[in-house]
């Protein structure tokens, strides 16, 4: 039998027939020593590294995993909205990162959670309250500046200055304003240029006011067929 010591702190025995773990975990705030043969990885624990990037999607299809623990490292970018569907996880330590966004709204389908540290991140926005997220006390996001809501003080409530609605005011009555002068403008540089043609071109005046002539006695001529007629009605009724 060969005993092998790496810098995991994990020791096998190799065999001709089998191979066996001893690995020794913190979690949960307790230290436990897996001595068992692993069919199935339930645990991991790479605090305390150099580690760096974002966190690997990958990681959140190791649906069989209850215990993950990440902290102090130099991991960056957002937490997986997928790492949700680790649903039997039961510890989970994120801690002493740099991680930024949102707390995934799938956190509150993890039912089993019993530990939760996120603290110590650039995390930002309202925490969700559903679910286990709303057993845990304000030790789980302190040293997050942009999270807010429930352990933590309530989010801000951002309302329009009332400067900026006067202004917005202003600028509505200033549209109008301009709106209506371009009409009027409108309509006055359009009504002279007819004029000013009329004027300017005497054959084209002539024209319009003898249309306007004739459309004044064809008015009148009609007129007075039908008062005639309403007389000679009238007369032969009487």
């Amino acid at each position: 039998m060969v005993e092998i010591q790496n810098d995991t702190s994990s020791v096998l025995h190799i065999e001709t027939y089998y191979y066996e773990e001893s690995i020794l975990m913190t979690t949960k705030g307790s230290m436990i020593d897996y001595t068992t043969i692993l069919s199935l990885v339930t645990c991991i624990d790479l605090s305390n590294n150099h580690l760096s990037g974002e966190i690997p999607k990958e990681l959140t299809k190791l649906l069989g995993l209850r215990f993950l623990n990440l902290s102090n490292n130099h991991l960056t970018g957002r937490i997986p909205e997928k790492m949700g569907d680790m649903k039997i996880l039961e510890s989970l330590d994120l801690s002493v990162n740099s991680l930024i966004g949102e707390i995934p709204s799938s956190f509150s389908a993890m039912h089993f959670l019993e530990r939760l540290n996120l603290s110590y991140n650039y995390l930002s926005g309202k925490i969700p309250t559903s679910g286990q997220l709303s057993t845990f006390d304000s030790w789980t996001y302190v040293g997050n500046k942009g999270l807010c809501g429930m352990p933590l003080p309530d989010c801000p409530v951002y309302q329009t200055p009332p400067d900026a609605r006067v202004k917005h005011e202003d600028d509505e009555k200033l549209d109008k304003l301009l709106e209506y002068t371009s009409i009027v403008v409108g309509f006055v540089v359009g009504f002279w240029l007819f004029i000013g043609t009329l004027i300017m071109k005497q054959a084209i005046r002539f024209a319009f006011f003898r249309r306007i002539d004739k459309t004044i006695d064809w008015i009148y001529v009609q007129f007075a067929v039908k008062l005639a007629k309403l007389k000679s009605k009238w007369q032969t009724m009487t």
